[in-house]
């Protein structure tokens, strides 16, 4: 029961983060693109450096490394497939005639989707260790950030009125503790099931960074911008590398 309290505490501030696309309101479209053009870059570092240098090493020591290079192969077809074929869409810059996206309900149904899967994936980091979850936990955090902006833009777009597409995204965004307290339940129960969970996730963190948020960084052709978006990869890398200090 010691890992309830972070766990839930970790997915509920997560899910306050789906509110955090009325500030966008406040902003310019050109100002707020460069700004989540950092942000998604911070936070591919972010989740490519929890991948290999927590969530890997914590995997090869609870299992052999066959079976977590298999399963991390699974966990990229499955996030693949969620996002090919059920429309899971990993969207960072708002709606607008240039950058069209599916309708509401559509992205609703994949962002419940997808935050289901985030808090089955910070609650078993936490079954493994707590500093392990709270790494995690920060790597999800900067990607929802970029990802809860895309996601109000999109509703707003739908035709849904602001205080309506801030209310569903937040409901969307409190799935994350079903995710987390079903994978603490089942965790407590069957064994050897973070052996599974944690190199799938690895899996879905390599798939979203490099199918979803390095092609956006590639979009800018900016010298000076695209070299500060990869300096701003290598800090997010370089944060993941300065947790491994609460191990």
């Amino acid at each position: 029961m010691s890992i309830w309290f972070p766990t839930l505490l970790s997915v509920f501030i997560i899910s306050l983060i789906s509110l955090i696309g009325v500030f966008s309101l406040t902003l310019a479209l050109d100002k707020l693109r460069k700004w989540l053009l950092y942000l998604v870059s911070f936070a591919a570092g972010a989740l490519l450096g929890d991948a290999f240098l927590h969530l890997l090493p914590e995997a090869v020591e609870i299992s052999s490394i066959e079976r977590v290079s298999v399963l991390i192969l699974v966990g990229i077809v499955v996030f693949f497939f969620l996002e090919k074929v059920i429309f899971w869409r990993h969207c960072h810059f708002p709606t607008t005639a240039q950058h069209v996206h599916s309708v509401g309900p559509m992205n609703l149904i994949g962002d419940g989707l997808h935050n289901v899967i985030d808090g089955a994936i910070i609650a078993g980091s936490f079954l493994i260790s707590v500093p392990l979850g709270i790494a995690t936990s920060i790597a999800v955090l900067l990607h929802e950030i970029p990802q809860e902006i895309g996601d109000f833009g999109i509703l707003i777009h739908a035709g849904y009125t602001k205080r309506k597409a801030l209310w569903l995204n937040f409901l969307s965004g409190c799935l994350a503790i079903v995710g987390a307290i079903v994978t603490l339940i089942i965790g407590d129960s069957v064994e050897g099931f973070t052996a599974y969970l944690v190199p799938l996730t690895i899996g879905g963190f390599i798939y979203i960074a490099a199918a979803d948020l390095l092609p956006e960084i590639h979009r800018e052709e900016h010298t000076g911008r695209s070299l500060g978006q990869a300096l701003i990869l290598l800090v997010g890398i370089g944060v993941m590398g300065l947790l491994l200090l609460l191990e």
